[in-house]
């Protein structure tokens, strides 16, 4: 009887991949965690309990197919590994690096809910697909035949890029029009290098391009530019995302020093590709030498304060207005952070800044939690009396992101928006009431998830495609 490949999870721990000791690691934008080596990614993969109803699999939004490729994975087997996580994933080396796993597919791994401690799945999906890229496996998208339709894309994030890949893949003529010098969108320009580095990002954008999709960069789309492309492609997607930060208003916001979390982390990202970069040149995005003060309790609060300790402060501290346990953030990038010197103020909310021309100090006010609410979640009271300043010379506000006001930019007053501002669209083709124009991503979510993102893309490319080819055969016919 052949030896049973799963199923270990009883005999081998969960083991992650080495750690870079935070000393050294705080020294650099380097990626924390080393690879796995061949004999440990197959070991842990072999603790998949291949259960009859896969929560990981469920609870991912791609759906992808997560035991198949752990078994194959433990076999062996890692090239059909790679081609079917890649059935499911445009970007599974960079989904394996960022996504949240914790909240979705090892968090609602089987064994981990048996105290048997959860899969290591986003370290073996990130395995798989680097190895692939070093095997030579992945290769440029070639249609077998190309189709005369074409769809121009605006904003080369992950979902742009993820519907690129899709219409290529069938054959459509596809341009991506993007805002910046380069594309991938926060892949880029928002989250560090230290979570995910640029060269990971920049041969996805390498390969698209070897595949056929032309990317018209520094393209920043007004009225007259939406108008030409609309006419000029037979659909087009928007893909442009949220940018527009939360803003704070309440005494002393106007102060120099308070300064926003996408415009510090896009100046230390160009920084590391070697860019000019005068607000950070100058000192205004530079957190060297600073007493660092981040508002926010997410994902980007924890890029930012990671992002400042690298970068030299004196010392950073993170203000939530909540306890850990309701942080919206990884609760892995917490420890993380805490490890390489961050301190989080729990329970505590700004009501003001002190400082002249300059931040000086935020002022705080400590919060408790009060009753639930309908849903569960209890929301913070201020307790009174408990006010103190918070010495500062740079804030940074990590509030989240809304949408532009996108129909007033586009000069499209007609294109559908939300009571929030979000693009009006329907969220399983992206198709909004404008005859040809898609919308996808945070453009219509709101701020999500990259997996999200990637999700929306392959979805909208596939609606696209359905649409091209009823035109097709009614046109035959």
């Amino acid at each position: 009887m052949a030896k049973q490949p799963m199923l270990k999870f009883v005999q081998i721990d969960r083991v992650m991949p080495e750690k870079r000791a935070a000393t050294d690691r705080k020294e650099d934008f380097d990626e924390i965690y080393a690879e796995f080596a061949a004999e440990k990614a197959a070991e842990q993969a072999s603790r998949c309990s291949q259960c009859g109803v896969p929560y990981c699999q469920s609870h991912c939004p791609l759906h992808n197919n997560i035991p198949d490729w752990l078994r194959l994975t433990a076999t062996g087997r890692l090239e059909e590994a790679y081609q079917t996580s890649q059935a499911t994933n445009t970007f599974p080396e960079i989904c394996g690096r960022i996504c949240p796993q914790d909240r979705l597919c090892e968090g609602n791994c089987v064994i981990e809910q048996s105290g048997h401690g959860t899969v290591t799945i986003g370290t073996i999906e990130k395995y798989i697909t680097d190895t692939a890229w070093d095997k030579g496996w992945v290769t440029p998208v070639s249609p077998t035949t190309e189709r005369s339709e074409s769809v121009g894309i605006i904003g080369g994030g992950p979902g742009g890029l993820a519907a690129a890949d899709m219409l290529r893949q069938a054959g459509i003529q596809v341009t991506v029009y993007d805002r910046h010098d380069r594309a991938g969108g926060l892949l880029m320009y928002g989250i560090p290098g230290f979570k995910l580095e640029k060269d990971i990002v920049q041969r996805r954008n390498d390969l698209l391009a070897d595949g056929g999709v032309d990317f018209i960069l520094n393209c920043d789309v007004t009225a007259d530019k939406f108008a030409e492309i609309r006419a000029k492609h037979d659909a087009v997607i928007i893909a442009t995302g949220v940018y527009k930060s939360r803003d704070l208003s309440m005494p002393g916001s106007g102060l120099g020093g308070i300064e926003k979390a996408i415009d510090f982390l896009t100046a230390s990202n160009r920084k590391s590709f070697g860019d000019t970069v005068a607000e950070f040149d100058n000192g205004r995005l530079n957190a060297e030498g600073k007493k660092v003060v981040v508002i926010g309790g997410g994902d980007t609060a924890m890029d930012c304060v990671r992002t400042s300790i690298r970068q030299g402060a004196t010392s950073v501290k993170c203000l939530y207005r909540r306890d850990r346990a309701n942080m919206p953030g990884s609760q892995r990038e917490t420890q993380n952070a805490e490890e390489e010197g961050v301190i989080f103020e729990w329970l505590s909310a700004p009501k003001g800044f002190t400082g002249d021309d300059s931040v000086s100090g935020v002022m705080v006010q400590k919060m408790r939690l009060g009753q639930p609410d309908a849903t569960g979640r209890q929301a913070p009271e201020v307790i009174e009396g408990a006010d103190y300043v918070e010495d500062a010379d740079l804030v940074i506000k990590a509030l989240g992101f809304e949408p532009e006001d996108l129909p007033a930019l586009f000069g499209q007053p007609e294109l559908p928006i939300t009571r929030w501002g979000t693009v009006k669209a329907a969220f399983e083709t992206g198709e909004t009431e404008m005859d040809g124009v898609y919308a996808i991503g945070d453009i219509v979510r709101g701020a999500s998830l990259v997996v999200w993102a990637i999700r929306d893309g392959r979805d909208c490319a596939d609606a696209i495609l359905d649409k091209f080819n009823s035109k097709a055969v009614i046109a035959a016919e």
